[in-house]
């Protein structure tokens, strides 16, 4: 899996099309929410499992879930409702395909609970990230490199379109 702070930059970036730090926080918050799913390790759930690693969190339905649960938590006299229903929704769902990404692991669970299968993308650029207090280490730090360009890169120019999106669509309403 790419590092926390890879999933965080990632949703980050997707919330920058919105006005406010809330909604930047949020698409973060969803963005690194799905790999709360190590703890399936402490209870002895295996990696394979489709409640373990990379397993249901990191699907399509989870991050429709999360995308709802969210909305309804966080905006609910928003006029916007579905549009940010889709982006929290998106946010989540980050997660995992940046994980398709990666040169190691099992593969990710995107369809669960429908298909068990666990995929990759054909191009796996990103260097899997250690896990726990490993990101700390010689390779830890290797993998942040490889990620600042994979991701970061990616993050700061997707962040800076949006925004400019943003902006312009302001400066015409006005």
């Amino acid at each position: 899996m790419p590092t926390t702070f890879a999933h965080a930059v990632a949703g980050a970036a997707l919330g920058a099309g919105r006005p406010g730090v809330k909604t930047i926080l949020l698409t973060a918050v969803c963005a690194v929410h799905p790999d709360a799913d190590i703890v399936a390790f402490a209870f002895g759930i295996p990696y394979e499992h489709p409640l373990g690693h990379r397993g249901l969190t990191h699907s399509l339905a989870f991050a429709v879930v999360v995308g709802a649960a969210m909305t309804a938590l966080f905006y609910r006299r928003d006029s916007d409702r579905l549009g940010v229903f889709a982006l929290l929704t998106l946010a989540t769902a980050s997660n995992g395909l940046l994980d398709m990404l990666t040169d190691g692991g099992l593969g990710v669970g995107l369809w669960l609970p429908f298909v068990d299968e666990r995929l990759f993308f054909p191009v796996r650029p990103i260097a899997v990230s250690p896990l726990g207090t490993g990101v700390f280490s010689a390779r830890g730090l290797a993998v942040i490199a490889n990620e600042a360009v994979w991701v970061g890169v990616p993050a700061v120019v997707l962040a800076a379109v949006l925004y400019g999106v943003r902006r312009h669509r302001a400066r015409r309403r006005a």
